[in-house]
């Protein structure tokens, strides 16, 4: 491999996306942000120090727990409760919200629902300031908001809803093969909301006629900057190998696609690197 020359380190977040054609990504390490548009086509390298610092509290910690946290604040953070996976299952109204404050700001705000196609239909929920961004971290290449609730307990009530009809969850392999055909989603939602109409009135009943806005959106188109899709897909894991190099041939979702195989950034968020080119 080409000479590469330490250009950048510090702890892995998440990657910065603009909606543009293709979509604009930068990698955040500590307080720098890496434009990674003209690395690929390029030998890159990143390699694990084997340290990882809690992306709250930033207490050293041996392992990462939900993609960035200790397991002090794992298990006291809002952030990192189940209901954030699962928003049915929200309890802020029996008094037992981690911290209620972080809950109004976050929890009690407008959710959209949405259908994406990112390896196939599914369904899926984001707070609307989320949007576009939730659909280019999961590699959709096409998004629809459907539906607009002012809570996320509500947002996940309509998706377990939705879910019982199409998936709600995406096929990493697939979307990453970039063999997803386009669909027609506004024949989908329809078809969804017409399969669910009688469920969706009970919960309108519950909570009120306003409590769920139908939307009449466009569907997004998200374009990647990917000039080779990986025929079969391998993955790279830092705790067993803490150096990832090759050549980079595209980004999609939270995934750098290298010769070698794919790295899922934020997987490793928290985890101190430094990147090579």
């Amino acid at each position: 491999m080409t000479e590469l020359s330490l250009r950048a380190s510090g702890h892995l977040r998440k990657m910065v996306t603009q909606l543009e054609a293709p979509v604009h990504y930068q990698l955040p390490l500590d307080d720098e942000l890496v434009d990674m548009a003209p690395l690929i086509g390029q030998p890159i390298r990143l390699e694990y120090t084997g340290e990882i610092h809690c992306q709250h509290c930033g207490r050293k910690t041996r392992k990462s727990f939900n993609q960035g946290f200790c397991y002090p604040c794992f298990t006291r953070l809002p952030q990192c409760d189940s209901c954030i996976v699962k928003p049915e299952k929200c309890h802020y109204h029996e008094g037992t919200c981690r911290d209620p404050s972080w809950g109004e700001r976050h929890c009690f705000q407008p959710h959209v629902v949405y259908l994406a196609n990112s390896s196939g239909i599914k369904v899926g929920i984001t707070r609307g300031e989320q949007v576009p961004t939730r659909w280019m971290d999961q590699g959709a290449i096409q998004a629809l908001p459907i539906l607009e609730v002012d809570t996320r307990l509500h947002s996940g009530l309509i998706e377990q809803i939705i879910a019982a009809h199409v998936s709600d969850k995406t096929n990493w392999r697939t979307m990453l093969k970039g063999q997803v055909e386009p669909l027609d989603l506004k024949a989908e939602r329809d078809r969804l909301l017409n399969l669910c109409a009688l469920q969706l009135d009970s919960l309108r009943e519950e909570y009120g006629v306003e409590a769920i806005r139908e939307l009449d959106a466009e569907v997004v188109e998200i374009n990647y900057p990917v000039e080779v899709y990986p025929a079969k897909v391998g993955t790279h894991n830092l705790d067993k190998n803490p150096v990832v190099e090759g050549v980079l041939q595209g980004i999609k979702g939270q995934y750098l696609i290298l010769d070698t195989g794919v790295i899922n950034i934020r997987k490793f968020a928290a985890y101190n690197v430094e990147l090579s080119f």
